[in-house]
């Protein structure tokens, strides 16, 4: 049967769940950080120079993969439980946890010695919402725990590319 202007509909999408205010706001939480972890994930990438580039180098594109992946995927839960994420510049510069980047070039020890203090500040927004979003939503706590386990697990491989050893 084709299908014209007069007998089409417009598809709707009736969730049983939507999210609360706090739900919403600890997911944008969420989301603001991985933003900015990916934009000043890209900005030390760009500009690192030193000892054990080419690793950091690429180790800090594998930060802004997960990030972007992250934000996406919350961003998405978030329309799938009838929340509104907001992505924009203004928002998340004034809404973020995570440090500023420093500007100009960076030697590699500092560049990971300061991605390193990013991600832990995602980290401890990740951990600062964990709990209520599980009682609200396990959906989008499994999300946030997900997040928590790739992110330390890069922490840990940028700092060990520049400490030494603990004797």
């Amino acid at each position: 049967m084709a299908m014209n202007a007069d007998t089409m509909t417009t598809p709707s999408i009736n969730l049983s769940f939507t999210a609360s205010a706090a739900l919403s706001d600890n997911l944008q939480r969420v989301l603001t950080d991985l933003i900015a972890l990916e934009l000043v994930g890209k900005q030390i990438h760009w500009n690192i120079v030193g000892p054990n580039f080419r690793d950091v180098h690429l180790n800090l594109d594998e930060v802004v993969d997960i990030a972007r992946a992250g934000s996406d995927e919350v961003a998405e839960r978030m329309r799938a439980i009838n929340a509104v994420p907001d992505g924009r510049p203004a928002t998340v510069s004034a809404a973020t946890t995570v440090p500023a980047a420093p500007e100009g070039e960076i030697l590699t020890s500092e560049g990971v010695a300061y991605i390193v203090s990013a991600i832990e500040a995602v980290v401890a927004t990740l951990r600062g919402v964990d709990e209520d979003v599980d009682s609200e939503d396990p959906t989008s706590s499994g999300i946030v725990e997900d997040l928590i386990g790739k992110l330390e697990q890069q922490a840990w491989f940028l700092s060990a590319e520049v400490r030494k050893p603990v004797r």
